[in-house]
């Protein structure tokens, strides 16, 4: 018979956005004349920029012609892709990021989510507090925490706070630990770590 994976049934919130959407929706409910400044998933400023635009119309009138379609690219992103990120992201910054260390995927989240596979599951996980969900999640759905307490933290999980007080930049972990999840810029502080506070 085939059985859940337990872990999840660790997982005591729901997913982060889904609850903001609730709560703003109960406040504007209250509070119809309310100013509400969105800052969630999807709660964007500004439209595409022309040149964006341009580029996607392009990108379709491409796949739209049968001398120009491609199907599915290489698993490491395009070549060109790749190339340009190394020269205006990296190289004009004075970063040496060469082209063959980039690659491209559909986002972050599964990423995160899916590096921890390759670690051994007695791993242990340091995890900047507060940090974005997805990956204090995806390593308790892979068995590395214990319950969650009655502090709202999951045991066997070594938590790094980032406080007012520390200018919200996460300490060296006092115990030994595998892994350090660290979100630069921070999800949802915003604080960003420099080669100095990296060293």
């Amino acid at each position: 018979m085939v059985q859940i994976n337990s872990n999840y049934q660790k997982l005591q919130a729901g997913y982060l956005f889904p609850e903001i959407s609730r709560r703003v929706a109960a406040f504007t409910g209250k509070n119809p004349d309310a100013k509400v400044i969105r800052l969630g998933i999807g709660d964007v400023v500004l439209p595409l920029p022309e040149s964006i635009r341009k580029a996607i119309q392009s990108g379709v009138d491409e796949m739209g012609d049968a001398g120009t379609f491609k199907g599915y690219g290489p698993e490491q992103g395009y070549a060109f892709l790749r190339e340009l990120i190394a020269k205006h992201d990296y190289t004009s910054r004075g970063a040496e990021v060469a082209a063959d260390e980039i690659f491209i995927s559909d986002g972050s989240k599964c990423d995160s989510g899916n590096i921890q596979e390759i670690f051994d599951i007695g791993c242990k996980i340091a995890i900047v507090d507060p940090v974005y969900p997805v990956y204090v999640d995806t390593n308790v759905m892979a068995g590395r925490s214990g319950k969650m307490t009655e502090s709202g933290r999951y045991e066997g999980f070594t938590y790094l706070p980032s406080t007012a007080e520390n200018n919200f930049k996460p300490p060296v972990p006092a115990e030994k630990t595998d892994l350090i999840y660290l979100c630069s810029p921070n999800n949802p502080t915003g604080t960003t770590l420099n080669k100095q506070d990296l060293a």
